[in-house]
């Protein structure tokens, strides 16, 4: 790996951020064989952050070998720099990779790695008890409690930088329920939080009562969440709704419907009545970028990484990918910290701002994702939890399999 291939990469990239990116930078020069040099157009203090964990800016591709064999090419056959060697891609059924002996950290246990796709849950875990897998993720509620009592298996849990919610797009039409801070705030209210973590992850959720994980820079932890459908009723009536009101659709990704399911289900018992409306992933994620569920509600989440101002600005302040609707004070603090170089005053905007998302009740934040995970019993180190906050298995050269 050359600076010439960093280069190029950070030139070559045009996934999330990439306008950030090209208006921020203005160049980027390698003076010597071992050094590059990002030159901004002003100060950027989250620079680092969106080119190491907040986009995909960061990783770097061979020139030469791009060149001579395209994108497309490239996209058959990639190559790189890690600890696993690309050996073939089957579309939704598998992906095969092979070790790299001369792997600059260590030599990987694991001489050849399998990733099967199993969309079913139940699938997945009859896979590992027949000892198909070695490694299942996301196995949720019963299942769980199945795995966790079958000799031989072993459940891992990995709480996520990936907080969940319940969004409010009407809030900023006058005309909805959802207009009035006493209905938002009566959803918050109305959530079993802790319910529905032991219901559906066994309790392995971590609830924080905000939509930045606890982990990122400049986090502010809110006042507790607190579970009371009386006290909800009874705001529910001051906003002028003593029996309640249609809600409409609430939308989610058909991955986590479960998840709705309870929301809907906590909603409806202080007279807030939708509908659930899951949506396959990829076209709920599109949807929810795209402005299209502006009316009802709907479950959102994240695991991106970053911090708490590259969260904010995709869904809280004015123009952010997945914001409907802003605050004219909010909108006003978050330039001030963006170029702030001082920690301490960019620290105190930062959770000045979350303080504000809490207090308009903007969002109904549910908890950070206990993802549950079932181990087989050929495995030794399994690699969950390595990286904090990553949901998978990983640095994959430090899985091991026992007497291996």
């Amino acid at each position: 790996m050359t600076v010439d291939d960093v280069k190029f990469s950070f030139e070559r990239y045009r996934g999330a951020s990439h306008a950030l990116m090209q208006e921020r930078v203005a160049g980027i020069e390698t003076p010597d064989p071992r050094h590059v040099r990002f030159k901004m157009r002003k100060p950027w203090p989250d620079f680092l952050t969106f080119y190491s964990t907040a986009s995909g800016a960061g990783w770097v591709v061979p020139r030469k070998y791009v060149e001579k064999v395209g994108d497309g090419g490239f996209r058959d056959h990639p190559i790189g720099a890690g600890p696993y060697k690309f050996v073939s891609f089957t579309p939704g059924v598998e992906l095969v990779l092979e070790a790299f002996e001369d792997y600059w950290r260590k030599t990987p246990s694991v001489k050849r790695i399998v990733m099967k796709s199993i969309p079913d849950e139940a699938t997945r875990l009859a896979a590992l008890k027949r000892g198909e897998v070695d490694i299942a993720y996301s196995i949720r509620g019963e299942l769980a409690e199945e795995l966790r009592r079958t000799p031989g298996l072993s459940l891992k849990s990995v709480v996520l930088q990936a907080p969940s919610w319940i969004y409010f797009p009407e809030q900023w039409d006058p005309k909805s329920p959802w207009h009035d801070l006493r209905v938002r705030q009566a959803a918050n209210l109305a959530l079993d939080r802790d319910g529905m973590s032991e219901a559906l992850f066994l309790g392995a959720c971590k609830t924080t009562n905000s939509i930045i994980p606890y982990t990122f820079e400049y986090y502010w932890q809110p006042p507790p969440a607190v579970y009371d459908p009386a006290k909800a009723k009874k705001l529910l009536a001051e906003a002028g709704y003593p029996n309640g009101f249609d809600s409409g659709p609430l939308y989610c990704d058909s991955s986590y419907a479960n998840v709705g399911e309870v929301a809907v289900n906590n909603f409806v018992q202080v007279g807030i009545r939708s509908k659930l409306q899951p949506i396959e992933r990829a076209g709920f994620l599109a949807g929810y970028s795209g402005k299209r569920y502006e009316h009802g509600t709907l479950r959102g989440a994240s695991g991106a990484f970053g911090n708490a101002a590259t969260r904010l600005e995709e869904f809280v302040v004015k123009g952010g990918a997945y914001v409907y609707g802003s605050y004219p004070d909010i909108d006003a603090l978050y330039p001030q910290q963006a170029d702030e170089l001082d920690h301490n005053k960019r620290m105190a905007i930062l959770q000045k701002i979350q303080q504000l998302v809490y207090e308009k009740a903007i969002y109904a934040p549910i908890w950070q994702l206990g993802f549950l995970n079932g181990v087989g019993p050929r495995v030794g180190e399994s690699a969950f939890g390595l990286i904090p906050g990553f949901a998978y298995t990983a640095p994959f050269e430090d899985i091991t399999i026992k007497g291996a």
